[in-house]
């Protein structure tokens, strides 16, 4: 009787088929590399399915990172308006302070502090003696700078302008071993003088009687003697003192409050009664 289905190669036979054509394959690609074009075209079939496939996991890697920036912006907003309310009750206090301080100035005949008028300006170099603390600034004459000037940084006074140049200026730092600076401490008016020891980070303050009212933690600030620098600003905190009956006076040292040996960017002064007046250039016109 005729069968409606012929039966066909066995399973093992067709597996053995199946095995011999693939080694075959194999080694031609392998040899001959017969089959890249057919290798890119695939490549151009396979690979939209590929984006398609990987398309949700980067489209919840997108949705999860702006959600944390969200998040972290809100939070950030909240730290901010916090820091806002903060500073803004500071300030209403320094204003009450301020105009507590004119009436009393008034009341006292003393003559009120003028405003100050200011300038940044960045570090260009550091002068390369080791028996000099001197730095090179660019803003020179050009900008109205003077010999005398007052420098400071984000924390106080720097040092004075010694040389001014067309387009750049040389700044003597406090702890240059030839600067010196008339201070008082804030706590008690006491009146010192502080020179440079020729250390980045320290003052001598000479002279000092073993009597006097000075402890270690004291802030200085310029005095405003010598019509240098004007009064009022931080300048240097007391570190040591050595109270030595041998000698005639204590041995004070003290750092400065400024950060003398990461200097970039500092302020320039131009009081009221200074010799010239700053210049803008053009660049900085637009500048708050």
């Amino acid at each position: 009787m005729n069968t409606m289905f012929t039966r066909g190669p066995s399973l093992v036979s067709r597996l053995a088929l199946a095995l011999f054509v693939s080694v075959i394959l194999i080694f031609i690609d392998h040899k001959y590399d017969g089959f890249a074009s057919v290798k890119v075209y695939l490549n151009s079939i396979v690979s939209p399915l590929q984006y398609m496939a990987s398309l949700p996991g980067q489209i919840l890697n997108s949705s999860a990172e702006r959600f944390t920036s969200h998040q972290k912006l809100l939070e950030d907003n909240r730290l901010l308006t916090l820091q806002s309310v903060s500073m803004n009750e500071k300030l209403q206090r320094f204003e009450l302070l301020e105009k507590e301080n004119q009436r009393l100035r008034l009341l006292l005949g003393s003559p009120i502090d003028a405003p100050t008028e200011k300038m940044v300006t960045e570090l260009m170099a550091v002068d390369n003696n080791p028996f000099s603390l001197q730095i090179v600034i660019d803003k020179g004459a050009i900008n109205g700078v003077y010999e005398g000037q007052t420098v400071l940084d984000n924390k106080g006074i720097v040092g004075q302008i010694m040389e001014v140049g067309t387009t750049n200026s040389r700044v003597l730092l406090l702890a240059d071993i030839s600067h010196a600076i008339p201070l008082r401490i804030a706590r008690n008016n006491v009146r010192l003088v502080a020179n440079g020891s020729g250390k980045i980070d320290e003052l001598l303050l000479e002279h000092v009687a073993h009597s006097a009212d000075i402890q270690v933690g004291d802030m200085l600030i310029s005095s405003g003697l010598g019509d240098v620098f004007p009064e009022g600003y931080p300048t240097a905190r007391i570190t040591s003192i050595v109270q030595d009956e041998s000698r005639p006076f204590a041995q004070v040292k003290a750092t400065p409050i400024a950060q003398l040996d990461r200097l970039r960017h500092l302020l320039l002064l131009w009081p009221e009664d200074a010799p010239t007046r700053p210049i803008m250039q053009s660049s900085e016109e637009g500048q708050p």
